[in-house]
């Protein structure tokens, strides 16, 4: 099966513009819009609304884009495990929101080699709200994922055990230049840069309802590059862009080094519990729930 015409669609709905598709596809607008028509007839049934001057995604595309999404996802997962298929091993599929699946996860994976030598981990990275959907969907046996204060832990039902690996800190740092702006106090001026995470993201939740100068955009004078991303603020921070808050988890080695400096001191930290979810009746994940949980 060539899974080329479902990445094709997927890249459309994310331009929302065929030129643009085409593009990111490598291929001429004319030959992309054939390749969605032959779809289209695979399919049964459009998923444009071509009009005079305009083309438009259909209702039931935009409906069905999750689903479209696990179900490629799935696919490529699958043809791996047939691929590199070994008898006697079997597979945890981990959902994890993006920050753990850096800053975490491989740690947790490193002291599980050992006891589980024949187990093989696929982390599937997310928001918060993709990671739930795919452990509740039976995409993911185990779900990973933070729980700050001010935000309500999520509640599952009585089929699902919930373990706890560790605590985390959100810190704000910065690098670069602007490490020498920092006073002895640790205060830095209020219109520093700024990289904020966006109202809606978890990270921004957690910043804004704590009040967290500097962690959303309605908390900085100078917003500079807004992203939900915490690894690519990292990045951002070391090359003196602008001040932002990381997991402690995933900066700890550079501001021992002083590459990075922590504002903690002067502007707070934000606790963050690492939480483990798996359902009662996945016996590889209540083994492996346990030994992380110990």
């Amino acid at each position: 099966m060539d899974l080329n015409c479902f990445d094709d669609v997927l890249v459309l709905l994310e331009e929302r513009n065929m030129t643009r598709a085409a593009a990111r596809r490598n291929i001429t607008q004319p030959a992309f819009s054939r390749r969605i028509r032959s779809f289209e007839d695979w399919l049964g049934t459009p998923i444009l609304e071509r009009h005079a001057n305009r083309i438009e995604i259909s209702a039931a595309l935009l409906a069905n884009e999750e689903e479209l999404r696990a179900m490629v996802a799935n696919l490529r997962e699958m043809r791996t495990r047939f691929t590199n298929f070994a008898p006697g091993r079997s597979s945890i599929t981990i959902a994890a929101q993006h920050a753990l699946t850096v800053s975490t996860l491989p740690d947790m994976t490193l002291r599980a080699r050992a006891a589980f030598p024949n187990l093989d981990f696929r982390p599937r990275a997310g928001n918060l709200h993709d990671c739930v959907t795919r452990f509740l969907r039976g995409d993911a046996s185990m779900l990973l994922c933070y729980e700050a204060r001010s935000i309500p832990p999520l509640e599952f039902g009585t089929g699902v055990v919930r373990g706890h690996w560790g605590t985390d800190y959100l810190v704000p740092v910065v690098g670069g230049a602007l490490r020498y702006t920092v006073k002895d106090t640790g205060w830095i001026p209020d219109d520093t840069p700024a990289i904020p995470y966006p109202e809606g993201s978890y990270f921004g939740d957690v910043l804004s309802r704590e009040n967290r100068q500097f962690g959303t955009p309605g908390s900085s004078l100078g917003p500079v590059c807004v992203t939900a991303f915490s690894s690519g603020t990292k990045e951002l921070v070391l090359h003196g862009i602008g001040v932002g808050w990381v997991p402690f988890s995933m900066v700890h080695r550079e501001i021992a080094s002083g590459e990075l400096i922590s504002l903690a001191y002067r502007y707070g930290r934000e606790p963050l519990n690492i939480a483990l979810f798996t359902d009662k009746t996945s016996a590889a994940s209540l083994d492996l729930l346990s030994f992380w949980t110990r």
